[in-house]
């Protein structure tokens, strides 16, 4: 796999500051650390935002292909959560996302947490999967 602390796979252009977030105490456990599925929570709602605009409309997750933590989440932390289209499908999205923290908002203090791959799928009013236009696949 490679390196997850660097945007160069492609055109880095393409990964987008998806969410901005801050780790409050209600997000922890017993020992003070941030629950890993508010991380995963996050990068969820991040991912979704990148699909949407992909699929030009709604989505609904599907799969999470892959989430690795690669370091902690402090309280106080600054979480920035960075999305990019990995595959458009017929109707499926699947985003690549990576998620540092930022300690005691210190923009020097830059900390890999995550990186995670998840699949949306483009649903109608209905809820049913919809096809994803040919033009968007293009773009």
């Amino acid at each position: 796999m490679p390196d997850p602390n660097l945007f160069d796979e492609g055109d880095p252009s393409q990964w987008r500051l998806a969410i901005r977030v801050l780790a409050m105490p209600a997000d922890t456990n017993a020992a003070g650390d941030i629950f890993g599925g508010w991380l995963m929570s996050q990068a969820d709602i991040a991912g979704a935002t990148v699909a949407v605009q992909a699929a030009a409309g709604r989505v609904v997750t599907i799969a999470v292909n892959e989430f690795r933590f690669v370091s902690r989440v402090a309280v106080g932390d600054l979480v920035d959560i960075y999305a990019r289209v990995q595959r458009l499908g017929t109707t499926s999205v699947s985003v690549e996302i990576r998620a540092w923290a930022r300690r005691e908002m210190d923009p020097e203090s830059r900390h890999h947490v995550a990186v995670a791959n998840i699949t949306y799928v483009a649903v109608g009013a209905d809820g049913r999967p919809r096809p994803i236009a040919a033009s968007r696949k293009t773009q």
